[in-house]
């Protein structure tokens, strides 16, 4: 029983700090963005490829990069010019409101959108709130067509999905209709299919872009 109340007040106290960050953040006028996925769905081909599309758009944008270990990931966004901020969790299993507060004060930018790539989990990043102002999980192809079903909270949690690697659906015999027949029983949050490889070819990309700049404009 002592496990539950300690565990209820850590999730107290992370909302508290989210709140908080949540007004500074949108009094710089920087939407934040949750990306969140299982190991190998995507996420950081993803972000690659979307930041160079809103680059394009003349948008600023900046990242904070959470993993168990290492900084690859940060450091291909800084080589290429974008701030970035690496977290490592040192084997927990999410990032929380007082991190995503710490590396953002690394990787800071006004009136532009900033980044989180969560670690990579289904379950435990559903619990906790960073503050941020729209959370989108990718769910690769090969992961299967019925991850809709097996982690209710996330994809209850969310406000897009995005379905990655979708060149592959064909290969994998993966149903659509099924997956978001799953989905629509718990949300009416957007899909995006996406299709990144590596001749270059890329597909969903702009209508994902078209979305988040939109709730960007809106801020």
């Amino acid at each position: 029983m002592s496990e539950i109340v300690i565990m209820k007040e850590l999730l107290g106290e992370n909302k508290k700090i989210a709140e908080e960050m949540r007004s500074f953040y949108r009094e710089r006028g920087v939407l934040m963005v949750n990306i969140m996925g299982a190991p190998g769905a995507g996420k950081t081909t993803l972000l690659k490829a979307l930041i160079a599309e809103l680059d394009r758009r003349g948008v600023n944008t900046s990242v904070i990069e959470g993993d168990l270990y290492s900084s690859i990931d940060a450091d291909y966004f800084n080589e290429k010019g974008i701030k970035a901020s690496q977290i490592n969790t040192c084997g927990e299993c999410h990032l929380d409101a007082a991190v995503i507060r710490e590396g953002f004060d690394k990787a800071a930018i006004d009136h532009g959108i900033c980044f989180v790539e969560n670690v990579g989990n289904l379950i435990c990043p559903a619990e906790f709130d960073l503050g941020d102002d729209l959370r989108i999980v990718c769910a690769s192809v090969p992961e299967g067509d019925d991850k809709t079903y097996k982690y209710i909270p996330m994809f209850s949690y969310v406000d897009a999905v995005v379905l990655t690697k979708c060149d592959l659906k064909e290969a994998v015999g993966f149903d659509t209709p099924y997956f978001t027949k799953g989905l629509r029983a718990l949300s009416e949050a957007p899909v995006f299919e996406v299709s990144l490889n590596k001749t270059g070819e890329e597909e969903g990309i702009p209508a994902l872009a078209d979305y988040i700049q939109g709730k960007f404009n809106e801020l």
